[in-house]
């Protein structure tokens, strides 16, 4: 039988390890117990937020789980869903919050810097663009297409007419591959090759298309595809 919160030892209760050695010394599951508060009659709040975690696939499954999937599992009620949905969502907004401090990007480790957190975890390809002033100042960021597990579905129209709505001088592209590894597909080599075309005529330089993976990225513009 699961102990609850109450009778498991002060030192090995979440918030008390949090408070004595910091939120970095936490697992995945005793972060995701703080933001539960609570567990279930059954299960502390450790042991919920354990199950939560092998039932999603981890936290990779988790940030792209709905408030219907979540209220799915045992013990969880659409405030616990709704708790957890606002801890990722404030994950997503942190990520973000670089834009507002005038970020310049200056190589693909900057994009990757600015990015792989927010994308990482998705279970599906998402395309972004970055639009640049003429100082390579991010003055704007967009997701252009969600694409399947598989490929990510963006027209160079579609890109196009973003940057030149932001009056932008330069773009990189942005896209994550689910699988964790980020080695560029045949389609990715020919859709950044088509976009550098299109920017040559525009007027719009595609400065570098970057591929997100799981604690790793490639410039494509390094890997001379570009």
């Amino acid at each position: 039988m699961n102990m609850l919160i109450r009778e498991v030892p002060a030192d090995e209760r979440p918030r008390e390890r949090m408070l004595q050695y910091g939120a970095e010394a936490l697992s995945h599951a005793e972060l995701l117990a703080i933001l539960l508060r609570t567990g279930t009659l059954a299960e502390s709040a450790v042991g919920l937020a354990r199950r939560i975690l092998c039932e999603s696939g981890g936290l990779r499954g988790l940030v792209d789980m709905s408030r219907e999937q979540l209220t799915g599992i045992k013990g969880i009620g659409d405030a616990k869903a709704l708790q957890i949905l606002a801890g990722i969502e404030l994950g997503r907004r942190l990520a973000k919050s670089a834009l507002t401090e005038r970020v310049t990007i200056r190589s693909p480790k900057d994009v990757a810097e600015l990015l792989s957190e927010e994308l990482r975890y998705l279970q599906k390809e998402h395309f972004v663009c970055l639009f640049l002033n003429t100082k390579n100042h991010v003055l704007a960021q967009e997701t252009l297409s969600m694409g399947s597990l598989n490929a990510s579905i963006v027209h160079p129209r579609e890109v196009f007419r973003a940057a030149i709505k932001r009056s932008s001088a330069s773009i990189v592209c942005v896209h994550n591959h689910p699988s964790g590894d980020p080695t560029p597909s045949p389609e990715d080599v020919s859709l950044t090759q088509r976009l550098v075309e299109a920017g040559s005529i525009i007027g719009i330089e595609v400065l570098d298309h970057v591929i997100i993976g799981d604690q790793r990225f490639i410039s494509l513009k390094e890997q001379g595809f570009m």
